[in-house]
């Protein structure tokens, strides 16, 4: 079963606690928390603060995102009662396997992130340690943006490997999915999708969140 990760960077924090509701009874399965410190990435969002505010207020976990410098420093700050995931990205860690080793003293699954331009070499020989890849199918920093159609090329390969070495990490894909290109995503091998503007900007949001999950396991 594919999994629907809704992101709550395209969603109104006026109102936070109501939209994930939404998206979470809709069939949503993870929410997606988009962690940006405006050095890494051109741009500021949320901190830890935010995530702990959600505790209590769905069921569904926390899939933490960094994409922010020195992520050693924080990443204790986004283990929440309801945090599954946190993935840090490569291009961020000077010692990447010292911090995979660190989230998951935590409790918590070890995510790497990699950039549209950055190879899945990089990851060699820490594949082994990681509960999850997150392949960027855009450049992060800033919602709504267009899916790089090459990308969809590494999750595939990035699927071979992991058949090919008997590993059991996932492969989640963030950036530009929605309904035109989710069937042929999850074919590729992703077994989580982050959607952000296609569910929180669509007018029927519960109606969305169900015909992803419908085109994505089909």
């Amino acid at each position: 079963m594919k999994k629907l990760a809704p992101s709550i960077l395209s969603a109104d924090f006026s109102k936070l606690a109501e939209e994930v509701r939404e998206v979470e009874e809709a069939g949503a399965h993870l929410v997606h928390f988009d962690v940006m410190d405006g050095q890494f990435v051109p741009n500021i969002t949320i901190g830890p603060l935010v995530a702990k505010s959600l505790t209590g207020k769905t069921a569904m976990p926390l899939d933490v995102h960094l994409m922010i410098v020195d992520p050693d420093r924080y990443i204790p700050e986004f283990v929440t009662p309801q945090t599954e995931y946190v993935s840090v990205h490569a291009e961020a860690c000077v010692h990447l396997h010292r911090t995979i080793q660190m989230i998951r003293s935590l409790g918590v699954k070890a995510g790497v992130a990699l950039n549209p331009a950055t190879p899945l070499s990089v990851l060699e020989y820490v594949l082994e340690d990681l509960d999850m890849v997150l392949i960027m199918s855009v450049n992060p920093g800033f919602g709504n943006q267009k899916f790089i159609p090459q990308t969809l090329q590494k999750v595939r390969e990035l699927d071979a490997i992991r058949s090919r070495r008997n590993l059991d990490f996932e492969i989640e894909i963030d950036g530009g999915v929605g309904p035109g290109n989710i069937q042929e995503i999850a074919r590729a091998g992703a077994d989580i999708l982050v959607a952000g503007s296609a569910v929180f900007g669509a007018e029927d949001r519960h109606g969305r969140v169900q015909d992803l999950i419908r085109l994505m396991n089909e």
